[in-house]
């Protein structure tokens, strides 16, 4: 989940400033610490700080480093405390190698034992110092850097990405798994973890494949095959993504901003291409045996997909989420097709359930934010989801845009495609007087009713049990309330055990055939002494405290989230906390 940035070129005399400008693109990618490494006189300069990547900046206000070659490194720790000596970049013995790195070296303690028998010293916990030792004992035989780096990386199990500097100013990349590209330049070439990030900086882009690397020259850029060494120049490709200049506006927050465009994604994914829609709709039909996987809250978007898929198209749809479902993948065969979802198309369980349906020759259909990335690059077909840059940590819109195309394609497959145009129209519109109506001090009240609260119960049946799972999520991942998300059916079979006195407990009512049993469950609740907070397009006297949402047939759990989120972004606002960036968390998981 770590972001990589790394530059050789022209001499720049703010070199230090280039690169801490990529790793504030790539932040999302990780803030527990930041690192850069300058080449200046055939010496490095290294400078490492904890926390988000201001503090970095802080440390080097005034100081500019000089230099035609560089590497950046916004760290999401995974070995290691969250520490200075634990930061990226990682150096050699001799201080002649540097090290970034994305991923997890599954074999490194093997590895590093190795190396601490044949004298090398380390001054971290991590995997990734075991990179430049290695390479460094390596030197001590062979003197082709090029050929020793290769080598050490397919000594190197697990998905990793690495880029490596020597004092030479060689820099050289490899990765399997983890996402890294590069990037061609008239003044210079780039490495970077991915595509917005180099957009405004060259003019073609490299798309690495899985064992393969560059030679990164101020000239050119040389592909390596990490199997057989073969070297060819890359020529990179024209890729349209510019880079979109994304400001809080008039909102104190990402989070708050970003709930408030989605009535705007809204009408982008109705008024999406008729014929990719209809093309996709029959993709599905066509298939035999169709599975939904994907990770987090965009998991809990296929999950309302299976629902919306019944009860509108009458499909059958399996789902698993994506860390689960390589070892489900005997099921799969030729005919089968895997719809996967992920805003930033890195996500890295959602990339092995990919792997898992090629190794069975299924053919893949990705929902993905971002043109160019691994995951559309893999799948057959792919389908962008338009909910547009997403700065905040925690999915707000990108989960709107998902919700929205996978109803739009389920009212196609049942041959109502205009009817599921107009319903997303329509909610978008109620969306958008909902987030300029009392909505908002209405959840704001609730925040400070439950704020010191230790446990928050939310319940949904039907196409709102996935709701209840992501409005669950958005509280926990953002406040640091734990918060659970259950069957309304299911509390009887335990959960309603946890319920005491005062407890709040949310419950998601729609118009729909649920409505009379999820009522019920939150008489249940009542009955043993909750707070239950009703989420609804109408009141009823089980309610404590009552949310009113619109009424929009099966688009009910787009409306319904959205106090969720209000909630979420409020209770962390009360709690101190930074909605943006909560602890521990990273935009693109790209470790398993």
């Amino acid at each position: 989940m770590c972001g990589v940035f790394g530059y050789v070129g022209e001499e720049k005399k703010d070199l230090s400033g280039l690169l801490l400008k990529g790793l504030e693109k790539l932040e999302y990618r990780g803030y527990d610490s930041a690192g850069i490494v300058v080449l200046e006189n055939n010496k490095f300069k290294v400078k490492k700080e904890i926390g988000e990547i201001k503090n970095l900046k802080k440390v080097l206000q005034g100081k500019k480093y000089s230099g035609s070659v560089g590497l950046g490194h916004t760290r999401w720790a995974t070995h290691g405390g969250v520490t200075k000596k634990n930061s990226h970049p990682h150096l050699d013995c001799g201080k002649e190698i540097a090290v970034v790195h994305n991923g997890i070296i599954e074999n490194y303690e093997k590895l590093k034992n190795k190396l601490e028998k044949s004298g090398h010293k380390f001054a971290s916990d991590t995997d990734t110092e075991v990179v430049p030792h290695l390479i460094e004992e390596r030197m001590k035989k062979e003197k082709n850097f090029v050929e020793v780096v290769r080598k050490v990386f397919l000594s190197l199990k697990g998905l990793n990405a690495i880029v490596v500097v020597s004092v030479s100013g060689e820099m050289v990349a490899f990765k399997n798994g983890s996402p890294l590209m590069a990037g061609i330049s008239g003044k210079g070439n780039f490495v970077s973890s991915d595509i917005p990030t180099l957009s405004n900086e060259v003019d073609r882009i490299v798309l690495l494949n899985d064992n393969e690397g560059v030679l990164v020259k101020k000239e050119k850029v040389i592909l390596i095959s990490a199997k057989s060494g073969i070297q060819r120049e890359a020529k990179g490709e024209v890729i349209k993504m510019d880079e979109v200049k994304v400001s809080k506006g008039k909102f104190r927050h990402f989070f708050t901003k970003e709930i408030y465009e989605q009535p705007e994604v809204l009408m982008r994914v109705a008024n999406n291409n008729e014929k990719e829609i209809r093309d996709i709709s029959r993709l599905i039909n066509d298939a035999w045996g169709t599975y939904f996987s994907a990770c987090g809250t965009a998991s809990y978007a296929g999950l309302a997909a299976t629902y919306m898929f019944s009860d509108i198209a009458g499909i059958h749809v399996n789902f698993a989420v994506g860390s689960e479902f390589p070892y489900l993948e005997n099921l799969l065969e030729p005919r089968s097709l895997l719809i996967v979802a992920s805003q930033s198309g890195e996500t890295m369980d959602t990339l092995e359930a990919v792997r898992a349906a090629k190794r069975h020759k299924s053919k893949v259909l990705a929902l993905v934010n971002v043109p160019g990335s691994s995951l559309s690059r893999m799948a057959d077909r792919s389908i962008l989801l338009k909910a547009g840059p997403e700065k905040c940590v925690l999915s707000t819109k990108s989960y709107i845009a998902k919700l929205s195309l996978f109803l739009l394609i389920a009212h196609t497959m049942s041959r109502k495609y205009k009817v599921g145009v107009e319903l997303i129209k329509n909610t978008s519109k109620k969306v958008s007087l909902m987030l300029n109506s009392v909505l908002e001090k209405k959840v704001k009240k609730l925040a400070k009713k439950i704020v010191n609260e230790n446990h928050i119960f939310v319940i949904g049946r039907g196409i709102n049990y996935p709701t209840a799972l992501e409005g669950a999520l958005k509280i926990k991942e953002a406040s640091y309330i734990h918060a659970e998300g259950f069957a309304g059916g299911e509390l009887k079979h335990g959960p309603i055990a946890l319920i005491e006195k005062g407890t709040p407990c949310i419950a998601i009512v729609a118009r729909d055939r649920a409505k009379e049993s999820i009522l019920s469950n939150a008489m249940e609740l009542k009955s043993r002494g909750a707070f239950v907070i009703g989420v609804s397009p109408e009141d009823n006297s089980v309610f404590d405290f009552w949310i009113r949402v619109p009424e929009v047939g099966n688009a009910s759990p787009i409306v319904s989230i959205i106090p969720f989120q209000l909630l979420a972004y409020h209770l962390t606002l009360l709690k101190g906390y930074n909605p943006d960036k909560p602890r521990n968390l990273a935009k693109s998981v790209t470790v398993k």
